[in-house]
């Protein structure tokens, strides 16, 4: 998702840095943009080396022109589109990069299915990580390009039960339903042929990526002028 030679890099609604020190590491000038005053103080002490500030993808405190490429990570559902695309545009420089990633449970494995429905009953939102719009910038970029990105995360099997207690909808629930979905992962792992019996085991995700360029002399670019 990063345009070659790219130095200076937004990671917009940064949360608690996790994209931002992996931008740190390939030795980038990192501006983190985030509007949680909680999340910008564990940012900041995870990677001390990024640029933090206040901010929202609607209201980004850089000036125009001034980044070579945006990430964004596990965010793009919090954003008002028709304000965030055009401050996107914005502030790429021209042929900078806009780049949305999510890292989603690979449901087509049969154990994470059922999983995922354990850990889901109930939930009324739908998934979030759909297809970005860019729409509203007035031709500012390239058409999206998608791609897939396969990875697994190795864990301990019992680590499964803490996984599951940190998702939203299990957090929001009454003590004895929420425990009655945990007890549920826990027999999922002692019982599934793929999980039962294991110390370890590896949780398969998928990186949905997608990426626009910013075009070079658009229409946007003449009314900033």
């Amino acid at each position: 998702m990063l345009p070659a030679g790219a130095r200076h890099v937004l990671d917009l609604a940064a949360g608690t840095g996790k994209l931002t020190e992996r931008l740190m590491a390939r030795g980038l000038h990192v501006t983190a943009v985030e509007p949680s005053e909680g999340m910008r103080a564990e940012l900041q002490d995870a990677v001390p080396g990024a640029h933090v500030l206040p901010g929202t993808a609607e209201r980004i405190p850089l000036e125009d022109g001034s980044v070579d490429a945006v990430l964004v990570a596990q965010a793009w559902h919090w954003f008002d589109v028709a304000v965030a695309v055009p401050e996107i545009a914005r502030v790429l420089r021209p042929g900078g990069r806009l780049g949305v990633v999510w890292n989603v449970r690979d449901h087509t494995v049969d154990w994470v299915e059922s999983f995922t429905e354990i850990i889901h009953r109930g939930d009324s939102l739908e998934p979030v990580h759909r297809t970005p719009t860019i729409d509203g910038a007035d031709g500012a970029f390239t058409p999206l390009e998608h791609a897939t990105f396969s990875w697994a995360d190795r864990l301990p099997a019992a680590s499964l039960r803490t996984l599951a207690s940190t998702r939203s909808h299990l957090l929001t629930l009454p003590a004895t339903e929420r425990d009655e979905l945990l007890d549920a992962v826990d027999r999922l792992v002692a019982t599934h042929p793929a999980l039962a019996g294991r110390s370890e085991i590896d949780l398969p995700y998928r990186a949905e990526c997608w990426r626009a360029d910013r075009v070079r002399g658009t229409d946007t670019d003449a009314a900033d002028a």
